[in-house]
């Protein structure tokens, strides 16, 4: 993290347990950015909080501490269970969750409390044990979340706060009504202290914020740029034909080390990973239907350097934190503005800089007035020469191995595949029952 990108407020500063406070320190927090400088002072205080501000600047960390802080400060109820959770973290995606949980053992590890991270793809028993077993603070997606309460696994009567992360993508991806299943089973706001934040606050997300919230102080930062001022955009005006030329052209160029590729299809996710694969340049795919033990190594390799590129579907645009993405390509450009922040926002994080290259091709090309609209500039518009298109023959492509092909056409459409997530209603998706105790 830059020290431009700090504020010069200091975690110190406020009257923060020593525990907790030994935990900032040891996962390397000074200063506050301006995201945590704003928020921390009224959450701090007990106030409900509705923040904004744009990917990679803390919101994470501002929550946690602000969690931690309240149930140091606030005993449990009388009479609390061991299964009941003292606080909830609501996350739209596997891979955020993951990261939060990440984030909550390491600033808490001082504090004695309990944190598990329940989440689709993998570890379906495993998980349930470990909330019946006992949790402080709870972090999951909606579907796992609900499927593990509908069961009696743990109750949300003993919750203390609860924090909403990447509101708005909970309306993208249709979990709303989930997020609502549970806030209604809480104690009613008043009695908890409530934090949603997001990197874009629209008027649905507002509205939600004050149907389940108790008055919540709106804390905004760098609104005038919705998009990180250290990422250097630019686009290509392109031929559909000519897209994995000037692709396999730019990487030669750039020669990036670290570098994600999104497309809006899985079929196409396969195409490009078959010629990037076919003109030696590792790489590997991350979509919905890839199991998450393998996703998660694939992450691992990603943030090692072991694998240079990694092809991805918008199931990567939000919660993914990996230090030193040094490119982001929209091989096509996302059919939702909102897409376009976020995609963008896997690079330039923390202050660091980064540079986001978009195909206008002939397929996408209605998005970008759109994009332009909503990030309030234009897009800085590259000359495609001749030595940016590199040579490529039709034939280099290379394709998945066959067993993995059959994997991916069984999966298709296959209630219960990983990723799916069971609904407020406590059905799995295709009409199957949740599983039993």
């Amino acid at each position: 993290m830059t020290e431009k990108h700090l504020t010069d407020t200091r975690f110190d500063q406020f009257e923060l347990a020593p525990d907790l406070l030994r935990g900032i320190t040891e996962a390397g927090f000074t200063h506050c950015t301006p995201i945590q400088a704003a928020s921390l002072p009224p959450a701090l205080a007990g106030r409900d909080v509705a923040g904004q501000a744009q990917t990679g600047t803390g919101k994470t960390a501002a929550f946690l501490v602000a969690v931690l802080h309240r149930l140091i400060q606030h005993p449990p109820p009388p009479g609390r269970r061991p299964n009941q959770p003292r606080a909830l973290v609501v996350a739209p995606t596997r891979e955020l969750a993951i990261q939060i949980h990440k984030d909550a053992e390491a600033l808490s590890r001082h504090t004695g409390f309990v944190t598990h991270a329940v989440y689709g793809g993998t570890g379906y028993e495993q998980q349930r044990d470990q909330v019946a077993a006992g949790v402080d603070i709870l972090i999951g997606t909606p579907g796992r979340l609900i499927d593990y309460f509908k069961q009696g696994v743990y109750d949300l009567k003993a919750i203390q706060v609860v924090v909403l992360d990447e509101a708005d993508r909970m309306f993208d991806l249709g979990f709303i009504k989930d997020v609502r299943y549970l806030f209604r089973r809480m104690p009613p706001p008043s009695e908890r202290l409530g934090l949603l934040f997001s990197a874009t606050l629209s008027f649905r997300v507002t509205e939600l914020a004050y149907e389940h919230m108790n008055n919540p102080e709106a804390v905004e930062t760098e609104t005038d740029h919705v998009t990180a001022e250290q990422v250097e955009e630019i686009c290509y005006m392109v031929a559909n034909e000519e897209k994995i030329a000037l692709l396999l052209g730019l990487l030669k160029a750039h020669d990036p080390q670290r570098t994600i590729l999104f497309v809006n299809t899985k079929r196409e996710a396969e195409r490009v990973w078959g010629f990037l694969e076919g003109n030696q340049i590792k790489t590997a795919i991350l979509s919905g239907d890839v199991p998450q033990r393998k996703r998660m190594r694939l992450l691992t390799e990603f943030q090692q350097g072991e694998l240079p590129v990694l092809v991805a579907t918008d199931v990567a645009a939000r919660g993914l934190h990996i230090p030193d993405v040094t490119h982001v390509i929209n091989f096509d450009l996302p059919e939702d503005a909102e897409d376009y922040v976020h995609r963008i926002g896997r690079t330039a994080r923390a202050g660091a800089a980064g540079e986001a290259i978009s195909f206008v091709c002939e397929t996408y090309a209605f998005s970008l007035p759109d994009i332009e609209a909503f990030i309030g500039h234009k897009v800085p518009v590259g000359a495609v020469s001749d030595d940016l298109l590199a040579e490529v023959d039709p034939k280099s492509r290379v394709f998945p191995p066959k067993e993995e092909r059959d994997r991916r056409r069984q999966n298709k459409g296959k209630p219960g595949r990983p990723g799916r997530h069971v609904g407020a209603k406590g059905r799995r998706p295709g009409g199957s029952k949740p599983r039993s105790k």
